[in-house]
């Protein structure tokens, strides 16, 4: 009997520069990390209807493609799923409340940033 592997952790990255988008995908794979790519909060907003429980990491920049900026997914992201590690980034002052428990990242940040941000969800 062979045997069971564990399930992996899943991130939802949220950006809408495909380039970022990507290079942190693959970061977050290379740990390990299974990753759902979303250039918009309102496609991640119909990730998180079907899959809220399962992620455990979500990374959003704050401008996005589409009406909602990344500060109200990740209101509504805690709304679903209360434990979910949530990140904002931006390259501007944050001018709006994150929910409790969400963190806010200046850009540029270092991809070792993610890397440790990435081993923290996973404990949590």
């Amino acid at each position: 009997m062979g045997q069971s592997k564990p399930f992996p952790a899943t991130a939802l990255i949220v950006e809408d520069d495909a380039m970022q988008r990507e290079m942190l995908s693959l970061l977050l794979e290379e740990s390990g990390y299974q990753v759902i790519q979303c250039e918009s909060a309102e496609a991640a907003e119909r990730v998180l209807e079907k899959n809220a429980g399962a992620l455990c990491l979500l990374l959003t920049d704050v401008q996005l493609a589409g009406r909602m900026t990344g500060v109200e997914l990740a209101h509504v992201a805690k709304d679903r799923n209360p434990k979910l590690d949530v990140v904002v980034t931006s390259g501007r002052p944050l001018m709006q409340a994150l929910p409790d428990g969400a963190k806010f990242w200046a850009k540029p940040w270092a991809p070792l940033d993610v890397l440790r941000e990435a081993e923290i969800a996973q404990l949590s």
